[in-house]
């Protein structure tokens, strides 16, 4: 039997994880194995996250003390959460593709983007969006191209100098 102070340090650490959250995602856990949860939970941490079960009634009273009140109507039977942190693309993208290769069914109620209540068809194109590193290297890329291509460009006149210069020795030394 769980006691009342198990409970309450429960609540803290929910409260904890989802006041740090910025994103968390509600879905019905059912239908996982214990295999498949630990393998989920591994992918979701991998991604910068976490991956919980709790009871309604405590994620509620955690959700009291934080801004999450959206996603009470979403609690209802069995409650996992998903609670990205610092990228909310990441763990939502490593459970989507946990839904896909597991070919599992998940119902997926919803959650709540950087306060936002967000509905599952947005969590899925979400989850289609490239990570922060992602973004982060293709922005490198698009600022680094034009400097290359002005450098390729500078270094293309000085070697067009180089064979002018070589063109008139050759001639020079033909005519000598």
């Amino acid at each position: 039997m769980v006691t009342l102070a198990k409970k309450q340090e429960r609540v803290v650490d929910l409260k904890d994880q989802l006041s740090r959250a910025q994103l968390a995602v509600v879905s019905d856990y059912r239908g996982l194995t214990v295999k498949d949860m630990n393998d989920l939970r591994r992918r979701v941490q991998a991604a910068g996250g976490d991956y919980t079960v709790a009871k309604n009634t405590l994620i509620r009273r955690a959700l009291s003390e934080t801004d999450g009140a959206q996603i009470d109507s979403m609690l209802k039977g069995p409650t996992a959460l998903v609670v990205g942190y610092e990228d909310p693309v990441g763990p939502v993208k490593a459970l989507m593709d946990f839904l896909k290769e597991t070919k599992k069914e998940m119902d997926i109620r919803g959650g709540i983007l950087e306060g936002k209540a967000v509905s599952n068809a947005e969590l899925q194109q979400i989850a289609t969006l490239p990570s922060r590193e992602e973004m982060v290297a293709k922005l490198m890329g698009s600022m680094q191209s034009p400097a290359q291509g002005v450098a390729i460009t500078l270094s293309g006149v000085a070697r067009n100098l180089a064979y002018v210069l070589e063109a008139i020795r050759k001639q020079k030394e033909e005519n000598a």
